[in-house]
C-alpha cells in the first residue's frame, strides 16, 4: 500500500477518521469550531451524511444507526452537547450495537461562543469514556478508536476536540477504508432499548460494570503513555496543552492522556512516584487535578495556570517556572480591539437600525444579528442560548403586563428558529402572550459559514429538498398575525414594527433578504454608492448604521482658505453592497447610486 502524508486540520482530519473507520451515518448541527467535520464528510463516498436541524436530533439520528449496527459520527460544538444531553445521558444506559462517537469541539477563550464549558465534565456526567486528540494525526487515529471501543465497550464515546486542535493543520498519513463485513440490519431488543424504569434499573448495573471495564483497560491504552524526561518535574497533560507543555518544557517527563476519562489512577501513581514535583497543564477546569488530587497525590495545576481562558505556551511557560497565573483582564490587555461586525449590506442592519431608533427592549438569540449588540447600532439587551429570545420576551410580558406593551421585542434567526424556537413561539401563542418576534430570515446558518437547513430548500450535498415555508408555520402554531417584510425598506419596515409590538396579542413579523455572501440568491444591487461632499452636512446619521463601508474622514481647511469643517462621512466602494440604507437615512440627498462604471 502506498503512503499519504497530506496536511489536514483537525476538523479535515476527523471527517478523514469517519471515512476510513467505516462510518456510515453522519449527522450535525453547524457550529464553530466543529462546523468542517460534516463539509468535509460530505466529500467522501459511501457516507449518508446530513444537517440535522438541532444537535439533540443529530444525535438521536445517529443513534439509530448505531442501534441498526452500523457506525456512526455526531459533531457539535460545547454547547451542543447541552442541547444533546437527553439523549446522551440514556443511550449510556441502552448501549447500541454498532459504534458511535460524539465529537464535540469545545471553546477555550470564547472565540464564537456564549460559554466557555469544559465538556470533558460530560463525560463523567454520562458515565462515557472520552478521547483527547493532541494534534491531526491523532484526530484521524482517536475517531476510529473511538468507534472500536464504542464496540467494544457497547457504549457511546466522546471525543474532545478545541479551537486549536480543530482549526490547526499538522501532517496526517492517510490509510484506505476499512472493509465493513456486517450490514446493518433490524434486531429487535426491546429490554435493552426500550428504558421504562423497569428496564433502567437493570440497565444501571451494566454501566456501573462498563465504568470498572474501562478504568482498567485504560492502564494499558497505548494511548496513555508515558514520556520520560528528567525526573525533576512530572507534566500530566491532554491534547493541545500537551503540545505547548512540549514545546516549553521538552527535557520533562510526561505523562500524556489521550483517554481523558476514566483516568488510569495505576499509572497516574506510578509516574507520580518517580518524578520530585508534579503539574497537571490542561485547559479550562481542574479536570485532570481534581481526580488526581482526590487520589491523595500532591499536584500543582490551577494554582499556576489560569482557570478562564485558553492556555498559550506563554502561560504554560510561566505557571512551569512558578509564576502565579496572570489575571483575565491583563491576558489581553495589550491587544489590539478587534471586534467583530456585520457585513455590509447585511440585511439585519436595517432591522436594527429601526430597533435601536425605537429604543425598544430587544431580547437577542445566537447568530450573525447578535452583532446588533454593538455600537452604534447597540440593539441587542440579551442573548442566551439558540431559542431564548423568545421564551425570555415571554417571561418579560407575563412579569411585567402591559407595561411591557410596545416596548418588547424578540428576535431570531430563520436557522436558529428552527433549531429551537418552534416550541418558544408554540408556548408564546399556547399562553397568550403579548409578544412580537422578528424573524430574520436570511436563507442560510450565516455566522458558521452559510450553511443550508430545513428552511433553505437544500441539504448538506446541495440537493433540493422541502422548504420549510415559516409563515404557514407560524400560523400552524397558533399566530393570528404574521407579516413578511422587506429589510431594505425602512420606512415600510418601521410602520410594521410599530404596529405589531402594541398588539395585545403575539404576532410574528419575518424579516426576508438573503445573507448578502449567499452562495445562490442576491437582492442588492452590487452597485456602490458615493457621498456627495457639497452636500454632507456631517450629521454622522449613515454612521449610525454602523456598516464597515462608511468612515468618518476629518477635513482640515478649505481649498479656498475658508472655514474648517469638522469632518464628513465617505464611502468605500469596494466595501460597499448597494444595499440602499445609508441613502434611505440621509435627509439631505447627499448620497447616490454610482453609475456602475
Amino acid at each position: 500500500m502506498n503512503e499519504k502524508r497530506i496536511l489536514l486540520s483537525g476538523n479535515e482530519a476527523v471527517a478523514r477518521g469517519a471515512y476510513e473507520s467505516g462510518v456510515k451515518v453522519a449527522a450535525a448541527y453547524p457550529g464553530t469550531p466543529s462546523t468542517e467535520i460534516l463539509e468535509n464528510i460530505r466529500a467522501y463516498k459511501g457516507i449518508y451524511g446530513e444537517w440535522s436541524p438541532n444537535e439533540k436530533v443529530a444525535l438521536e439520528m445517529g443513534m439509530g444507526a448505531a442501534f441498526a449496527g452500523a457506525r456512526a459520527l455526531v459533531a457539535m460544538k460545547h454547547v451542543g452537547v447541552n442541547v444533546a444531553a437527553d439523549p446522551l445521558f440514556t443511550m449510556s444506559y441502552t448501549g447500541l450495537r454498532g459504534g458511535l462517537v460524539l465529537v464535540t469541539a469545545d471553546d477555550p477563550e470564547m472565540h464564537s461562543s456564549q460559554n466557555e464549558q469544559d465538556s470533558r465534565n460530560y463525560a463523567k456526567f454520562a458515565k462515557v469514556p472520552m478521547l483527547e486528540p493532541s494534534d491531526s494525526q491523532e484526530a484521524k487515529d482517536f475517531t476510529g478508536l473511538a468507534l472500536e471501543l464504542s464496540e467494544r465497550f457497547d457504549t457511546p464515546v466522546m471525543l474532545r476536540s478545541t479551537t486549536r486542535i480543530s482549526h490547526s493543520k499538522s501532517i496526517v498519513l492517510l490509510k484506505e477504508p476499512a472493509e465493513q463485513t456486517a450490514e446493518p440490519k433490524l434486531v429487535k431488543d426491546p429490554l435493552k432499548f426500550v428504558m421504562l424504569p423497569g428496564n433502567a434499573r437493570k440497565r444501571h448495573p451494566v454501566v456501573e460494570k462498563r465504568m470498572e471495564d474501562l478504568s482498567r483497560f485504560a492502564e494499558t491504552f497505548p494511548e496513555n503513555r508515558i514520556e520520560w524526561g528528567e525526573n525533576k518535574i512530572g507534566i500530566i497533560t491532554s491534547g493541545i496543552s500537551y503540545q505547548y507543555a512540549k514545546e516549553v518544557k521538552p527535557e520533562a517527563s510526561y505523562l500524556k492522556l489521550g483517554m481523558v476519562y476514566p483516568l488510569p489512577q495505576e499509572l497516574i501513581r506510578s509516574f507520580a512516584s518517580r518524578v520530585e514535583k508534579l503539574f497537571v497543564v490542561e485547559d479550562l477546569d481542574p479536570f485532570i487535578e481534581e481526580q488526581v488530587r482526590a487520589m491523595g497525590i500532591a499536584i500543582t495545576g490551577k494554582a499556576a495556570f489560569p482557570l478562564c481562558g485558553e492556555l498559550t505556551p506563554a502561560l504554560v511557560a510561566k505557571g512551569l517556572k512558578g509564576f502565579s497565573p496572570l489575571p483575565v483582564d491583563e491576558i489581553s490587555r495589550n491587544l489590539p480591539a478587534r471586534p467583530p461586525i456585520m457585513c455590509p449590506g447585511c440585511p439585519h442592519r436595517g432591522i436594527f437600525s429601526i430597533l435601536s431608533k425605537m429604543k425598544l427592549y430587544v431580547t437577542g438569540d445566537i447568530g450573525c444579528y447578535t452583532l446588533g449588540f454593538l455600537p452604534p447600532l447597540s440593539a441587542i439587551d440579551t442573548c442566551v442560548c439558540m431559542g431564548a429570545s423568545i421564551g425570555n420576551a415571554l417571561g418579560l410580558d407575563k412579569a411585567l403586563g402591559k407595561e411591557a406593551l410596545g416596548k418588547v421585542v424578540a428576535v431570531i434567526g430563520d436557522s436558529t428558529f428552527l433549531h429551537s424556537g418552534i416550541t418558544g413561539l408554540l408556548d408564546m401563542a399556547y399562553n397568550k402572550g403579548a409578544v412580537t418576534l422578528i424573524i430574520l430570515d436570511n436563507h442560510t446558518t450565516a455566522m458558521t459559514g452559510r450553511q443550508d437547513h430545513p428552511g433553505t430548500g437544500f441539504t448538506l450535498r446541495g440537493e433540493e429538498a422541502f422548504k420549510v415555508d415559516l409563515v404557514k408555520l407560524a400560523k400552524a402554531l397558533g399566530v393570528k398575525h404574521v407579516k413578511v417584510v422587506n429589510p431594505y425598506q425602512l420606512a415600510a419596515t418601521e410602520r410594521v414594527i410599530k404596529r405589531e409590538v402594541k398588539r395585545p396579542e403575539p404576532s410574528v413579523i419575518i424579516s426576508q433578504a438573503p445573507c448578502v455572501l449567499s452562495r445562490r440568491e442576491r437582492v442588492v444591487t452590487g452597485k456602490p454608492f458615493f457621498i456627495n461632499s457639497e452636500l454632507c452636512t456631517g450629521c454622522r446619521a449613515c454612521l449610525r448604521l454602523g456598516c464597515p463601508a462608511i468612515m468618518w474622514v476629518k477635513e482640515n481647511e478649505n481649498e479656498d482658505g475658508g472655514k474648517k469643517r469638522k469632518g464628513r462621512a465617505l464611502i468605500d466602494h469596494f466595501l460597499c453592497n448597494g444595499c440602499t440604507l445609508c441613502e434611505q437615512v440621509c435627509k439631505f440627498s447627499a448620497i447616490k447610486e454610482t453609475n456602475g462604471q
